[in-house]
């Protein structure tokens, strides 16, 4: 099969590996909620870093009954892009409203989109955020400590690919943020690419993913050099001991993003001695109608592996 032609809708974004052409999306197809029973405030658009002269963007969801002292970063990427809608589209599936409602303060990252950065550099993007929060810990009453990470589907990738690869403090650093390490406790993630070298067996068409390798392509790069870099976002040919705690939630009708990919990283996890958890969603496509149902499971998760939290406390730069 080739890729004759481009859907141009701009919340789709297509390419193929092998014969299967993905959507690597997070769509409107779930349940919206009452604005009435919203249980968070939400501030928009705070700063939380700058490349190349550009801002970068996260929303912070806090909970308007009695917050528990833990922090979620949610990385918001559909199709590699992360607009206004894919945070839409997260406040549909009641992604805020469960996890404000137990308490959480949720940091809903947006990491760019593919037509400005490589899925490294948004990868990088993602720990910048996640060192933002550190920074600001004591500002939102949360446990630096103790956070959470989540995504879904290419957010839920960019979150993978981040946490299996943190970066450690660097206390010299001229830019605080750079001062603390991108550590998190423990991550939940929903249908998520993890290993484009072993895509349900076959390798990815690594030079149809094109600009997530590379700025402007594959063109001009070895085919040494186009392996290479999708070894390095591929989070199930990383993973290096200690490993934090995982649960992947993946149906088993997706069309999209083959089950395997979540089967491939739960091994890999426990093959570094990591706690990795899959749960099947029978029917489940890309995603599916009772999404929310899966959140909620999610969050119970949460609330067991992030413990005891230390409300207000600092982060304190290594």
């Amino acid at each position: 099969m080739r890729l004759a032609s481009l859907i141009s809708m701009r919340t789709t974004q297509l390419f193929m590996t092998g014969g299967l052409v993905l959507v690597l999306l997070f769509p409107l197809a779930v349940p919206a909620q009452d604005t009435p029973s919203i249980p968070y405030d939400q501030k928009m658009d705070v700063v939380y870093g700058e490349v190349h002269g550009t801002g970068l963007l996260m929303d912070v969801f806090t909970p308007k009954g009695k917050p528990n002292g833990l922090g979620i970063v949610d990385v918001v990427s559909g199709a590699y892009y992360s607009d206004r809608r894919k945070i839409r589209d997260h406040i549909l599936a009641q992604l805020y409203s469960i996890f404000c409602s137990r308490g959480y303060t949720v940091f809903a990252v947006r990491p760019g989109s593919r037509t400005r950065y490589t899925a490294l550099e948004m990868e990088a993007n993602v720990k910048m955020g996640i060192r933002y929060v550190k920074q600001h810990a004591s500002e939102y009453k949360i446990d630096p400590e103790r956070l959470g990470l989540t995504g879904a589907s290419a957010g839920g990738h960019l979150a993978t690919l981040a946490a299996v690869t943190p970066e450690e403090a660097r206390p010299e650093a001229d830019s605080p943020p750079l001062r603390y390490d991108t550590r998190v406790k423990a991550a939940g993630i929903f249908f998520p690419p993890t290993d484009f070298l072993d895509w349900d067996g076959k390798l990815a068409d690594l030079k149809l993913l094109g600009a997530l390798l590379f700025l402007g392509g594959t063109n001009g790069h070895s085919d040494a050099e186009i392996k290479e870099r999708a070894l390095q976002i591929s989070p199930a040919q990383l993973v290096k001991p200690p490993a934090i705690p995982f649960l992947f939630i993946h149906g088993d009708a997706d069309p999209l993003v083959p089950l395997q990919q979540s089967q491939k990283m739960v091994a890999a996890l426990k093959a570094a001695g990591g706690s990795a958890e899959l749960i099947v969603k029978k029917g489940g496509g890309h995603p599916w109608m009772t999404l929310p149902e899966e959140v909620k499971i999610m969050a119970d998760w949460f609330d067991q592996h992030l413990g005891q939290a230390k409300p207000g406390a600092a982060a304190k730069p290594q």
